[in-house]
C-alpha cells in the first residue's frame, strides 16, 4: 500500500504571484482570441474545466506542466519563445551548462554559503 502526502499549500512570493496573475491572463486572452470555452480547452488539454479556470485566476497550486500546455494551446509563448526550434536549442544549450557544473555543491565549514567568486 502507498503513502500518498498531502499538498503543502505555501504562499508565493509577490512578484511570483503577479507572474502567474499575468499568465493567467495571457492564457484566458489566448483562448478568448480562439473562440474556445474554458470546457474546450480543459477537453484539448486533459484536465477538467476548473483546473483551466483556476489557472486563468493565477492560482499557484496548478502544475507547472498543465500551465505550460494550456500556454501552449492558447499560443502563449513559453518564456517569450515561438519557436519550438529555439526552445530545443535552449534545452540543449542548459544541459550542457549542466553538464559542466559539480555533482554536488559543498559549503564552507561556517555554515555561511561561500561568496567569494
Amino acid at each position: 500500500m502507498g503513502f500518498r502526502m498531502s499538498k503543502r499549500s505555501i504562499s508565493p512570493p509577490p512578484v511570483v504571484a503577479e507572474a502567474l496573475v499575468v499568465l493567467g491572463q495571457r492564457i484566458r486572452l489566448g483562448r478568448q482570441g480562439l473562440r474556445w470555452t474554458a470546457s474546450e480547452l480543459a477537453a484539448r488539454a486533459g484536465v477538467s474545466e476548473t483546473t483551466v479556470l483556476s489557472s486563468e485566476a493565477g492560482k499557484p497550486g496548478t502544475a507547472i506542466g498543465t500551465v505550460f500546455t494550456l500556454a501552449r494551446l492558447t499560443g502563449v509563448p513559453l518564456f517569450g519563445i515561438d519557436d519550438p526550434a529555439e526552445l530545443s536549442r535552449l534545452r540543449r544549450e542548459g544541459e550542457r551548462e549542466i553538464a559542466l557544473l559539480p555533482a554536488k555543491v559543498y559549503h564552507r565549514g561556517d555554515g555561511e554559503p561561500n561568496a567569494d567568486f
